[in-house]
């Protein structure tokens, strides 16, 4: 009877270290050490720790019957003397148990420490290129104006040997050299009218390339108004009064006196940008079948969601905001968060994605929005929440109260427990946006006192319903 409990929890043992264990594989370029011996050195430990006490078999009969009768009080009265070499050798197997445990942990840091350096790496060779870039437009036009600062000294060092040469024959005029200098002096004007037409004509250039910058910038704002006006017509929405517009985020009042949507292209950054921040959820939210965004925006997530063939919807305050992803094919409407989520069956979600918003809520109605997210997540469904990041004091400073509609910056603690408490699971944080990058100042402070209060702008929680 013990030996069957003992193999039954063998088993039971087995399967939760095959289901924590998946796969060995290599994280980027750090290989990862396979486990698998171990385990398997493991379970033939425990089969011999279940086998202690047991007889072997034998054939029937009285003889038999006399042997094993004989090896069972044996055993018996041996008990006392094994029993401390048994608990030994189950503490010893409960300790290659924990063993493993700390070893799958360590390949989980060295996964995350190799995608966090493939990152870092790939920002520093986008940076490096930019530099280049930048390098080369100095040096071209640093190269320009040399030559224009050189071809203008050399037509005043022209005009000033024909004048001093026409001065030096005016004081030495006589008869003989009457026809002369008037060949001389129509030399002169020759010379001066060629270098006046040439100066002229790279004037006459440099404001012609002047105006076109001009009329390219004039023509960009009139295409946008002009877009922003097809999409309201098309989605029904009243026209902008003048200039000003009322779109945006209306979670403020203060959004509704200036033009939230140039506002986000501005401080924010091009749908370009945003979209290329957000591809690092995209794994996370891979093979879903129903995704809502809540704050949806211009809708770059709702783009990446169907490029990479995933339904998705999304929802936002701002009807402008919800007229453009629908111009664009997109899934959206104008909604309440909370009211929306309510009127969700539970469990009719496989995902969530939430970027920039929780910081807009009043701080009480925070662990309301977790609570309706969890409860309309299916068991397994992903989440993700995005927002700025407050252990970062550099955004204080600039990012975070740049926005008027801002209500209060979430530590990554207080929001991982919030989804801790109402059954989110398996959560990760992942700091974004390096402060350094945007503020090169910051690189003179000393690596761990930055890292500690100058680290990421921003933040990201990832989790999946338990």
């Amino acid at each position: 009877m013990e030996s069957a409990e003992l193999v039954a929890i063998l088993r039971e043992v087995r399967d939760r270290v095959r289901v924590a264990n998946p796969e060995t594989s290599a994280a980027g370029e750090i290989p990862l050490p396979d486990l698998m011996e171990l385990v398997h050195a493991r379970d033939a430990a425990l089969g011999k720790v279940a086998a202690i006490g047991t007889v072997n078999p034998r054939r029937g009969g009285p003889v038999n019957w006399v042997v094993q009768t004989w090896k069972k009080l044996v055993a018996r009265m041996l008990d006392w003397h094994v029993r401390e070499q048994v608990e030994f050798n189950r503490k010893l197997v409960a300790c290659v148990d924990t063993l493993i445990e700390v070893l799958n942990d360590n390949n989980r840091a060295l996964t995350t420490l190799a995608s966090r350096l493939a990152t870092e790496r790939k920002l520093r060779e986008e940076f490096e290129a930019l530099k280049d870039i930048r390098s080369h437009w100095a040096d071209w036009r640093f190269e320009w104006e040399r030559k224009l600062a050189e071809n203008e000294v050399q037509f005043l060092r022209s005009v000033a040997d024909l004048q001093g040469g026409f001065q030096h024959r005016v004081t030495l005029m006589d008869a003989n050299y009457r026809d002369a200098l008037r060949a001389q002096h129509t030399d002169f004007h020759a010379a001066l009218d060629r270098y006046g037409t040439e100066i002229q004509k790279r004037l006459w250039d440099d404001l012609e390339r002047i105006r076109l910058q001009y009329e390219q910038i004039i023509h960009a704002e009139l295409r946008t108004m002009r877009r922003r006006a097809e999409i309201r017509q098309s989605a029904g929405l009243p026209a902008l009064p003048g200039s000003d517009s009322t779109g945006g985020r209306p979670e403020a009042s203060a959004a509704a006196l200036f033009d939230y949507g140039k506002f986000a292209e501005k401080f924010r950054g091009p749908e370009e940008y945003v979209k290329r921040g957000q591809r690092l959820y995209l794994p996370h939210f891979a093979g879903r079948h129903n995704v809502l965004d809540i704050g949806c925006g211009r809708g770059e997530f709702l783009e990446m969601m169907r490029e990479a063939g995933v339904p998705a919807c999304g929802i936002d305050l701002s009807e402008e905001a919800v007229a453009t992803c629908r111009h664009k094919g997109l899934t959206a409407e104008t909604a309440d968060l909370f009211a929306y989520l309510e009127g969700l069956p539970e469990a009719s979600l496989d995902g969530i994605f939430c970027s920039q918003v929780v910081e807009h809520l009043p701080p009480e109605r925070l662990p309301e929005m977790i609570r309706l997210c969890a409860s309309r997540l299916e068991r397994e469904g992903a989440i993700a929440i995005e927002t700025p990041n407050p252990e970062c004091l550099a955004i204080f400073s600039t990012h975070f109260y740049l926005d008027p509609t801002h209500s209060r910056p979430i530590p990554p603690p207080l929001l991982a427990f919030y989804l801790e408490e109402f059954g989110i699971g398996r959560i990760e944080v992942k700091r974004l946006s390096p402060a350094v990058e945007s503020m090169p100042s910051l690189a003179s402070l000393p690596e761990d006192f930055r890292e500690s209060f100058f680290g990421s702008l921003d933040y990201a929680v990832l989790g999946k319903k338990l």
